[in-house]
């Protein structure tokens, strides 16, 4: 004999009943004994409890709710029973409405809804959706009998959660079967006292029927079936990579489901717990889907725990003082006065010291339960030995589950590295001696967050997942976005690494999607769905989604990016950057920066800040922390003039190789902006600062290499007419070097301290003597590499090669992250 239960959206609609029957039939064809409960129809017990609310409340409304009801089960016998006995059961139907109606009549003229009213309400959902049930079944040829379970479980008087007489229960339920053969469709969730008053078994009520009933006929096993395909290894709507679990013990299953897991629900396991009666946890919509097996051992698997559970809203109550230290007997007043008024605590934590201890209760309760605390210490609070209950809302409660916690070191450590790589804060800690179980208390609004990063941990520790926002959607952006895409499937299948591309924005738009962006028309997508761009708006948005290994990419040259650096670091998300403002702003912003990403343990990443794609910021840090002294750079850090002074032999015109170097798109729109030195000094600033040298960036010495008709042109191409006029400038300075066997070059040099930027004349045995196109090269003189400089050489310009390097920092992350897993 089985015991199969089938949920409210099991029997929800004509269509999914055909579901359950055809289940059923399959049973039947493989001569399977079983019998059947079932749930009221899918959101009629609220409709019900509403009903009978509002007719308390004297309001007439009661009566169109009323008809609703009435409508789903008569549209529902409609749909699935036969034209030739429709009428019997529609008159039955009828018969329980019109004897609610009654009820619901009396409740009005009472304006008094009783706990016993309450539960005999209530009880029509379950009559009704199994009698139809039960006369399809009758129809589809199985040989079925309706079974009001209010004739077989005996409870106390407690309305709303009854308790069961195992004993008058066990007695009836072996004798009512005993009595027949036919396949038996028995109201879930009702049960009736000794004196017959309509009594229900609280939450989950309709899965504690089929348990009782399993346990009282040493069933051979107990089938819950539901909506979806088991018991998950996290709350599906919360973790999209969340999957069913093959098996978990009876333990396991009673710490999940106490910590939000809904699936099932403790009473439910206790009777088969007893008699060592299997659980299958299955889906009435994918019934070939094995589901879960619930049993007395578990399973080993190649996972380190069975499950995240979680309780989205709780209150923390703490109590502390100097009263509580040595004192017997606190624990047991601070929980006795909470008993006494059936106030349930869900979590309870305390400190070595004894000086405080704090505990969860739902949020309802928590004001009620302070003023329980703060009336049973009164003496002590007035003594000032112990301080007023504290209560701290907006709360949650995160807890990872399973057997093979408690002979697996290293198990916390993972878990608190997870959430603390992803900045979340946690308020309370506890852990059962049986260490099935670690719990911890944080901020509502990370739940999310703090789920999905502990699932990829514990679950997905192969894949490794990146939300990333990029902001700037010019050359560099929009390069690295088609980067990102056409090695998106390389990187999961070599490196495990899943990149979601979460925002987008450029001066104009932006576009945040939760579920990624697709990059195969991101540009498309931003121009249809996108919104007015307002940097705060775009940083606040970020925030408030607050998911996991987030890291932002700015791609501009913008200021006002710049200036939420700090925000978005203190929320814990990593920042990559070829905008070298940051850097090379006010040095006190800058150390704000530094500090952030430290404090929080993000990852602020700027090495194509200096050279393109080249590893010039981290061979730096490199030669600096293992203990080398710097002392001197040199470099050629602008691909632009690199390329011009490259360029600018003998025979040719400064002006038109100026030019030449705009037509390839290696100079900013207005020349100027590299020329006048600027961009350079910015990036031996930012070098400076790396070799830990206070600089500002006056104290670079700048050589504005244009004559001063040329800074002062009112447009671009006024510039050009006066930097042909001044053609000759450069030529003299080029041929006076080459008398001496030099060429020009435009230099950036930090040595004792000072940082100066000049167009210099080089020789043969210096470094950047054979420099060509647009490289850049960067000679570090150490303690070291004193006789020979270390030489960094490669493309310091174009947005390949720079949206290369931002792509590699973002890679980077990944490996950072790699490190908690």
């Amino acid at each position: 004999m089985k015991i199969l239960k089938f949920g409210g959206t099991s029997v929800g609609t004509a269509d999914s009943i055909r579901k359950v029957v055809d289940i059923l039939l399959s049973y039947k064809k493989k001569k399977q004994e079983f019998s059947v409960v079932f749930s009221a129809m899918s959101g009629i017990t609220n409709q019900l409890i509403e009903v009978s609310k509002k007719a308390a409340e004297s309001n007439e409304d009661y009566h169109a709710i009323l008809k609703s009801i009435e409508n789903k089960h008569i549209n529902a016998v409609k749909s699935l029973i036969d034209i030739k006995v429709q009428s019997k059961v529609v008159a039955h139907i009828k018969m329980l409405i019109n004897e609610l109606e009654d009820l619901l009549h009396g409740v009005f003229l009472l304006k008094e809804l009783s706990p016993r009213t309450t539960d005999l309400v209530v009880s029509f959902g379950e009559r009704m959706s199994t009698y139809i049930v039960s006369e399809f079944m009758k129809q589809s040829g199985l040989d079925t009998e309706f079974c009001d379970a209010r004739k077989l479980i005996v409870t106390d008087h407690s309305f709303g959660a009854a308790i069961i007489d195992f004993k008058a229960t066990d007695k009836n339920i072996k004798e009512h079967f005993k009595a027949t053969k036919k396949i038996q469709a028995i109201t879930g969730f009702i049960s009736s006292t000794v004196k017959g008053e309509t009594t229900t078994l609280g939450r989950g009520g309709s899965d504690y029927t089929a348990s009782v009933l399993g346990a009282a006929l040493g069933a051979e096993e107990i089938e819950i079936w539901t909506d979806v395909d088991g018991v998950m290894t996290a709350d599906p709507k919360k973790v999209k990579g969340a999957f069913t679990l093959p098996a978990i013990s009876y333990v396991e299953a009673m710490e999940m489901s106490h910590f939000g897991a809904k699936v099932i629900y403790p009473p439910t396991l206790q009777p088969a717990f007893n008699k060592k009666i299997p659980i299958w946890i299955k889906n009435t919509f994918n019934p070939e889907f094995e589901g879960t097996y619930i049993s007395a051992k578990t399973k080993a698997n190649d996972f380190l725990i069975k499950g995240i559970s979680s309780i989205r809203e709780i209150a923390l109550i703490s109590l502390q003082g100097s009263g509580m230290m040595g004192v017997p007997g606190v624990s047991a007043r601070l929980f006795g006065s909470l008993a006494k008024k059936k106030i349930n605590v869900i979590l309870i934590t305390q400190a070595s010291s004894e000086y405080s201890i704090c505990f969860a209760v739902e949020p309802k309760e928590a004001e009620y339960a302070a003023e329980l605390i703060n009336e049973e210490f009164a003496n002590e609070i007035q003594a000032k030995k112990i301080d007023n209950a504290i209560v701290e809302y907006d709360l949650s409660i995160v807890a990872i589950i399973g057997e093979n916690m408690r002979n697996t070191p290293g198990i916390a450590g993972k878990f608190f590295a997870s959430l603390g790589k992803n900045g979340v804060n946690i308020r309370a800690i506890a852990q059962g001696s049986s260490e099935l179980n670690l719990s911890v208390v944080i901020g509502e609004h990370d739940l999310s967050k703090a789920l999905n990063s502990l699932h990829e941990s514990f679950f997905l520790s192969d894949i490794r997942t990146l939300n990333v926002f990029v902001v700037g959607l010019g050359l560099i952006g929009s390069t690295l976005l088609k980067q990102i895409q056409k090695q998106s499937s390389q990187l999961l299948k070599e490196r495990l690494l899943k990149i979601n591309i979460i925002g987008i924005a450029n001066s104009k738009k932006m576009l945040l999607d939760e579920n990624g962006i697709n990059l195969k028309d991101w540009n498309g997508k931003l121009e249809k769905d996108g919104e007015k761009m307002k940097m705060s708006v775009f940083v606040e948005k970020m925030k408030s989604l607050n998911l996991q290994n987030s890291v932002f990419v700015d791609s501009t040259s913008s200021k006002d990016v710049v200036e939420h650096y700090e925000d978005i670091l203190n929320t814990s998300i990593s920042i990559v950057t070829p905008n070298k403002l940051a850097n090379s702003g006010l040095y006190k912003d800058y150390q704000k920066i530094q500090s952030a990403a430290f404090k929080h343990g993000v990852k602020f990443l700027y090495e194509t800040n200096v050279g393109a794609g080249l590893p010039v910021i981290n061979t730096l840090k490199d030669l600096k922390y293992s203990g080398d002294k710097i002392l001197k750079i040199e470099g050629i850090l602008s691909g632009t003039l690199s390329f011009i002074f490259n360029t600018f032999k003998e025979g040719t015109k400064f002006s038109e190789v100026v030019k030449e170097a705009k037509e390839k798109g290696y100079t900013e729109p207005d020349p100027r902006d590299d020329l006048n030195g600027m961009d350079v000094a910015r990036k031996i600033l930012i070098l400076a600062r790396e070799a830990n040298y206070t600089l500002e960036i006056g104290d670079v010495n700048v050589e504005n290499i244009l004559p001063e008709p040329c800074r002062k042109a009112k447009t671009i191409e006024d510039f050009f007419v006066q930097l042909e006029k001044n053609n000759d400038v450069f030529s003299a300075r080029r041929d006076e070097a080459a008398k001496k066997g030099n060429v020009l070059r435009f230099i950036a040099t930090l040595e004792n301290g000072k940082a100066r930027v000049s167009l210099e004349a080089v020789g043969p045995a210096h470094p950047f003597y054979s420099l060509s196109g647009s490289d850049n090269m960067i000679a570090f003189t150490t303690e070291r590499y004193k006789d020979r400089p270390l030489v960094i050489k490669g493309p310091g310009a174009g947005a390949e090669v720079t949206a290369a390097g931002v792509f590699a920092e973002i890679i980077s992350i990944s490996n950072y992250l790699k490190s908690f897993i």
